[in-house]
């Protein structure tokens, strides 16, 4: 995949570079969790030990930044289906896949919209590759009579994102979001 702060093409980053953009990353997760995407870019830059203008050199627009988050925390929960399906029982990999994807939605705070609403591309298509990540958990789930099988990954998905959206406000009751997941679990069991 392509990211926002090649500049140079063909030519790899140094390690030192490579660094700087992990930890500028890593502190616009963080930021943007908290903050949502307008947060402050020189609050990013700080968090990150660096200066502004490293942080524009990897990523020269607030865009860039946005769709190189987005684009690692897809990749991130897609990885994560796959290291559940290679090691937990399908029961439990369906299930600890369905909170990965409900702290994804849940942590979103208006970060897909805003990182999706114009250039750059993300180099891939995200609903698509959520969207197939769970459908390997689902049917590794199904073979294994572990879910039902007439279940779509779509389905599933939905449901996710509904107990997302119903939660978003969930302060006064922080064990909502877990609660209704189970009964999501439960009703998906065959």
């Amino acid at each position: 995949m392509t990211t926002a702060d090649e500049t140079r093409p063909g030519r790899p980053l140094r390690a030192d570079a490579r660094r700087n953009r992990e930890r500028v990353l890593a502190a616009a997760r963080e930021t943007f969790a908290e903050n949502g995407p307008d947060a402050s870019l020189n609050e990013i830059a700080r968090r990150a030990g660096v200066g502004p203008g490293t942080l524009y050199r990897h990523f020269p627009t607030r865009q860039a930044l946005l769709a190189a988050v987005l684009a690692d925390r897809v990749e991130r929960l897609c990885a994560r289906a796959d290291r559940l399906i290679a090691s937990e029982p399908p029961g439990a990999a369906l299930a600890g896949w369905l909170r990965a994807f409900l702290d994804h939605a849940s942590g979103d705070h208006g970060l897909g919209g805003a990182a999706l609403a114009g250039p750059p591309d993300l180099g891939f298509d995200c609903h698509t590759a959520i969207r197939e990540a769970a459908g390997r958990v689902l049917a590794h789930a199904q073979r294994a009579g572990a879910a039902r099988p007439d279940v779509t990954a779509a389905d599933m998905m939905q449901l996710v994102v509904g107990v997302a959206l119903a939660t978003e406000e969930a302060a006064h009751d922080p064990a909502q979001p877990g609660r209704l997941l189970a009964l999501v679990e439960d009703a998906l069991r065959p």
